[in-house]
């Protein structure tokens, strides 16, 4: 194996990356820890929000349970999906408020977030830019090594986040993908 020199610089650097896959009725959640290249899960699965009729309600949820996560195992960054762009435009605007409120618990906690449009991250996972739900599961499972398949793929889904931001080396590789951080940086003005 034929490692660069910046592989030997970072094998003891130990981080800890939150993916986040919103949802409005459910949102996964990833929680791996990086040391060097080698990858361990440390939690995943999802916030259900269905029981809530409000939607402002499901949004203070979202907030306080992306908080509880930020808190409980303090991860250097986050990696959120971008949301996709569907028929429904009620639907999509749900959604962005869901994603914008989890970066918000994130940037609260001067967490840096990036971003991943669902092509980037199912490519970074699988190779396959339109892989399946089933397709990233089966491959995170095998990756992570963990045996049960959850009732809800949004938390493998939101651990391919967090694996592709790994790949990513949380550099941004394309104009679809957006460090919240960099852009506050840049547009200070915009912070009030």
């Amino acid at each position: 194996m034929n490692m660069a020199h910046n592989d030997k610089v970072n094998l003891n650097t130990e981080k800890i990356i939150l993916g986040i896959d919103p949802g409005t009725n459910v949102m996964g959640y990833g929680v791996i820890m990086v040391k060097g290249q080698k990858i361990n899960l440390v939690q995943y699965g999802v916030i259900k929000l269905d029981k809530l009729e409000d939607h402002f309600l499901r949004l203070k949820k979202i907030f306080e349970r992306v908080s509880q996560l930020i808190e409980e195992f303090m991860p250097e960054e986050m990696a959120v999906e971008a949301p996709f762009f569907g028929q429904n435009v009620q639907a999509m605007l749900k959604l962005g408020r869901a994603q914008g409120v989890a970066i918000a618990a994130a940037m609260a906690k001067q967490i840096p977030v990036v971003e991943y449009a669902p092509k980037k991250i199912k490519q970074s996972v699988t190779g396959n830019g339109n892989a399946s739900k089933e397709q990233v599961a089966a491959m995170l499972k095998n990756l992570l090594k963990f045996q049960e398949t959850p009732e809800f793929l949004d938390a493998t889904d939101a651990l391919g986040v967090a694996v592709c931001h790994h790949y990513q080396n949380g550099v941004l590789t394309s104009g679809k993908s957006k460090s919240w951080g960099a852009f506050l940086k840049d547009n200070p003005d915009r912070l009030k």
